[in-house]
């Protein structure tokens, strides 16, 4: 019954935003960061994944489970008070189709959880403008339902042939003061920004040598496919 209340509460928090978003398209929105409390940072552990590696701290999410309640509301003070550091992302390197490997990154799983209480708010506010032929990343919608749109689409304009183009290395190329310029037309709250900066400054952990890359965002955590949308979409309005 409690958790389920409290959910509500978050719930009914993240209608508001999302209703403040639709109704006043040009606001800024300057003050989203005191709804990180312990009961959003709660509803932010219940989205993350619990079957992941751990980060360079080699804490399971197990272990942080063990003591939930204590570890939230350290994390939320360290939060309020500014002084919640951002860990080095852990890299590894996956095995591709034609041969090449795909760099992910392994947050810690505390940093996941900010991540993800993070997300939660810009995610409130984008979703209401992202446009509806977009499907990646997205709550609620998946790449099969995408190919389900295109299939339809083909069928329906008779179109015989798709071309198929990526962009290479996009998340390690993103140009980072562009990516704070897109985030300030909607959202200028400092204590947001100030938790941006701080993971896209942490440095990348491969092996024994760490190293801080002045462009690109970290891969791993939700909070660089949620930036990257923002930066797409923002570019092509």
């Amino acid at each position: 019954m409690g958790g389920t209340s409290r959910s509500q509460t978050v719930s009914t928090r993240l209608q508001r935003i999302a209703q403040q978003a639709v109704q006043y398209p040009q606001m800024v929105f300057t003050t989203l960061a005191h709804h990180m409390d312990v009961e959003w940072l709660r509803e932010a552990y219940r989205l993350t994944p619990k079957d992941r590696a751990a980060g360079v701290d080699g804490v399971t999410a197990k272990q942080y489970a063990e003591n939930l309640e204590e570890n939230l509301g350290d994390l939320h003070e360290r939060l309020r008070s500014g002084r919640y550091f951002a860990p080095p992302v852990e890299r590894a390197w996956l095995d591709k189709e034609d041969g090449s490997k795909r760099p992910i990154g392994k947050p810690t799983f505390e940093d996941k959880i900010v991540q993800r209480a993070v997300v939660m708010l810009l995610g409130a506010i984008y979703e209401q403008e992202f446009h509806d032929f977009s499907y990646g990343f997205r709550p609620e919608r998946s790449a099969h339902q995408a190919l389900q749109v295109l299939r339809e689409q083909c069928f329906k304009m008779n179109i015989g042939w798709i071309v198929d183009a990526d962009v290479t290395g996009f998340f390690d190329n993103l140009d980072r003061k562009l990516l704070r310029e897109f985030i300030k037309q909607r959202v200028n709250d400092g204590g947001i920004l100030r938790l941006i900066g701080k993971w896209l400054k942490a440095g990348v952990l491969e092996g024994d040598i760490l190293r801080y890359p002045e462009k690109g965002t970290p891969q791993g955590g939700v909070v660089t496919p949620c930036t990257q949308k923002i930066t797409w979409h923002c570019r092509c309005r």
